[in-house]
């Protein structure tokens, strides 16, 4: 700590991040390991900015088994992780994830979490806790089997047609084939279809023969890396200035399962230890699939400590390695290419390498004073008419590029008889960064750069309202008129040179963020009209209402209906449907015109 406070580490997040720190404060443990877990756990309650971390890591798919349930079921999720659900993953193609559950369940019969007979026969278990008889009680419900029961893919536990000590062994199965043990699983049901045919049980056996081609199948798929049955993890990484990426190659029982690609934050000033580290921490916190060895480029100071975590997780030893000769290193090699593979499309994809978005943050830096490049730029914009469906939007631009899954939007509360931006933006900011918001990680990370669309007025509302959260945030407004930044330290506006690329970025944040407003304004005012021109249609009352809206789903597809489709909707007479055709017909007349009269003034 001491080398973080006289900034004697010469890294340049560290001073950055110091001027962050308001106190700080320390918890004394006995052991490295206790450390470890103390700090996964406040990593993972907390979230700290300056951290490795995945990217976009909430789209990272999981298998998941719901253990806390007498019958588990099997889903496929990116739910938060929860109490009595094991997590299979994290998988990088969804398809995949989806593929395997699919291929799983016609080898295993396991219910799947999204079917509803599931669902109530969980219910049922839940309301009869205790009672020893419940496969009789799930019976005595009349309930009828699902489809998927009917194809062998379900066991029929909705409707008592296995035990629980049965479906346990088909779950116990499940979460070997999971982990990449798939010989036990083989090796099982090779032992079922011999005892089958042996009691001349012959559709059995032909049963278990269906389900054993499909693993074969599904093994012939897999390359084989390593001629003994090893379980092990191989991780390469690649790194480029602040950004890298890792490949995980997931190897059970010598062949290769799964292979993973991340890219991974925060890579400013951090040295290869330190990521690969930072990595492990993050990917096996989320997962139980943890093997008996994981093979790594670089010697960890603290492979140790990491060791026992691990073990502990696993509940049986695990090893890092460094691998330097061998089908190991070789297979790690390969694994450093993959990942570089990796950042390089996301670089190509995103534009994260284009030099005219650097240049343009480097000047952004230098015109408005920034403490560095800013890497996350927020933007907020106002829309009303007249103080009525009064919006707000928020668009995040990422190393220069528009973070679309970042974006949010905003309908203000505060009632106006007119327009009002000076309320609006105080409204809408002190939303944005109040406390509870701050921490919620679907609101992203802190931002380097705060804009609004505006002089001065919009400007001084902003300031203000960080004032009262007493939050430093750089803040900027861009004025429509003459392109002009407005700057809290200065009553003369930055003017950025025309042409330059630091003015093309700072307009393309301001013009998308004024375009996501004005959708969403409008969003709002045609569902409220078209929702009143229906309220003046005759025969049309609130419950043929909620009919025609649910049938089209939204205002943009009704508005396009022919009167034949608006006939379809149930509880919808022929004449009914004509003069909701002929009313809507007429709106639309009228909102062309007055868009027509708009584009002319």
């Amino acid at each position: 700590m001491r080398q973080y406070v006289t900034l004697q580490d010469e890294r340049q997040k560290i001073p950055l991040m110091m001027q962050l720190v308001a106190s700080f404060d320390y918890i004394v443990v006995e052991t490295e390991h206790e450390a470890l877990v103390l700090e996964r756990n406040l990593i993972g309650q907390y979230h700290p900015y300056f951290n490795v971390d995945l990217k976009d890591d909430k789209s990272y798919p999981f298998i998941a088994i719901t253990k806390s349930d007498l019958f588990p079921a099997i889903k496929y999720t990116r739910e938060r992780h929860k109490p009595g659900t094991r997590y299979f993953g994290p998988y990088t193609d969804s398809r995949a994830a989806r593929e395997t559950i699919d291929t799983l369940r016609k080898v295993i019969p396991i219910c799947s979490a999204s079917c509803a007979e599931w669902r109530r026969c969980r219910r049922i278990v839940e309301s009869h806790k205790g009672e020893e008889d419940i496969v009789n009680m799930i019976c005595a419900q009349n309930g009828r089997p699902c489809f998927d029961y009917h194809v062998g893919r379900g066991p029929g536990a909705c409707v008592g047609a296995i035990s629980p000590a049965d479906y346990a062994k088909n779950v116990k199965r499940v979460e070997r084939f999971l982990s990449g043990h798939r010989k036990d699983v083989v090796d099982e049901l090779t032992s079922e279809m011999t005892e089958a045919a042996e009691t001349l049980d012959f559709e059995r056996a032909a049963r278990v023969k269906r389900r054993l081609e499909v693993i074969r199948g599904l093994d012939d798929r897999q390359q084989v890396v390593f001629p003994s049955s090893v379980d092990i993890d191989v991780i390469g990484f690649y790194r480029e200035e602040t950004i890298s990426a890792a490949c995980v190659f997931v190897v059970r029982e010598g062949r290769t399962v799964r292979t993973c690609e991340f890219i991974l934050d925060k890579g400013l000033d951090v040295d290869e230890e330190e990521l690969q580290s930072g990595f492990l921490k993050r990917y096996y916190d989320e997962t139980a699939d943890i093997p008996a060895e994981i093979n790594l480029s670089v010697e960890l100071e603290d492979a140790e400590a990491l060791g026992e975590w691990l073990a502990g997780k696993r509940e049986r030893s695990c090893h890092l390695h460094r691998p330097q000769r061998g089908e190991k290193h070789r297979l790690l090699d390969m694994a450093s290419k993959n990942a570089r593979h990796a950042l390089m499309r996301y670089m190509m994809r995103t534009g994260y390498a284009d030099d005219r978005t650097n240049q343009a943050l480097l000047e952004l830096e230098s015109a408005l004073a920034l403490p560095a490049p800013p890497l996350r730029i927020e933007c907020f914009d106002i829309s009303t008419l007249h103080g009525t469906f009064t919006v707000a939007s928020m668009v995040v631009f990422t190393n220069g590029r528009a973070d679309k899954g970042q974006y949010r939007r905003f309908k203000i509360q505060a009632e106006l008889d007119e327009a009002n931006d000076f309320v609006s933006m105080s409204e809408v900011l002190g939303r944005r960064y109040a406390p509870e918001r701050m921490a919620d990680e679907r609101f992203g990370s802190r931002p380097d750069l705060l804009v609004v669309d505006g002089g001065k007025p919009q400007l001084t509302a902003a300031i203000k309202q960080l004032e009262a959260l007493g939050l430093d945030i750089p803040v900027c407004g861009l004025a429509k008129a003459d392109e002009e930044v407005f700057v809290p330290w200065d009553e003369t506006p930055v003017v950025l040179p025309t042409g330059s690329a630091s003015l093309y970025l700072i307009k393309q944040v301001r013009d998308e963020s004024h375009r996501f407003a004005i959708t969403f304004h409008r969003e709002l005012r045609d569902k409220a009209m078209t929702v009143s021109v229906l309220d003046d249609v005759p025969g049309v009352g609130p419950t043929r209402k909620r009919a025609i809206m649910r049938h089209f789903g939204s205002m943009k597809r009704l508005r396009a209906a022919s009167e034949q489709e608006i006939a379809e909707v149930r509880g919808v007479p022929a004449d009914v449907a004509k003069a909701v055709h002929e009313a809507l017909v007429a709106w639309n007349a009228e909102r062309a015109q007055a868009s027509a009269s708009r584009s002319e003034n």
